[in-house]
């Protein structure tokens, strides 16, 4: 994962403040972060956070974040994320809820390029009031999907194989490599 906690935190404020809380629990929320950076990837030619994508049976997971709100969840004193997200477990579900501890300011817009904001809005637009099932069987449309099998790495490069995408198999591969 080559992103800030501050970026990352800011992703999550933004998508917390963003979209339709009722629906913003953990695997909704790692969707998000697969849409973020894999339409990042198909206009731009690179992801966002960097971080590993697996195929997950609720659909791609990133390895990294997934691992800071699960420590969230269930140690959230020694979470790295615990000053700026909590997590809530609404009565009545098994729902892990995401909540900002505060509102997502200038500063942190002023971490990102201007086609990173543009995926973060575009993102919440497109999902914001989709459900979890929704938008994880939208996930399971997607070509980095629909090429992997259970438990195995998804490359960024199969974004290439999706209809919308402007970059080939091998500019991702070499944008990749380059941001090294």
């Amino acid at each position: 994962m080559n992103i800030s906690l501050a970026k990352l935190k800011a992703i999550i404020l933004y998508f917390a403040e963003n979209t339709n809380a009722q629906y913003l629990g953990k695997v909704k929320l790692m969707k998000l972060f697969y849409y973020l950076d894999f339409l990042h990837v198909k206009r731009y030619g690179t992801p966002i956070t960097g971080d590993t994508y697996f195929h997950l049976e609720k659909g791609p997971i990133p390895s990294s974040i997934m691992n800071l709100i699960t420590e969230l969840t269930t140690d959230p004193e020694a979470s790295k994320l615990s000053d700026d997200i909590t997590i809530i477990h609404p009565v009545g579900t098994r729902m892990i809820k995401i909540e900002g501890l505060r509102k997502f300011t200038d500063a942190d817009k002023n971490l990102f390029a201007k086609s990173e904001i543009e995926m973060l809005e575009l993102v919440a637009k497109r999902f914001g009031d989709d459900s979890t099932d929704q938008v994880v069987d939208t996930s399971h449309k997607e070509a980095p999907w629909k090429e992997t099998e259970y438990g195995q790495v998804i490359p960024y490069e199969l974004a290439a194989h999706d209809a919308d995408s402007l970059f080939a198999e091998d500019e991702i591969r070499l944008l990749q490599e380059m941001a090294i």
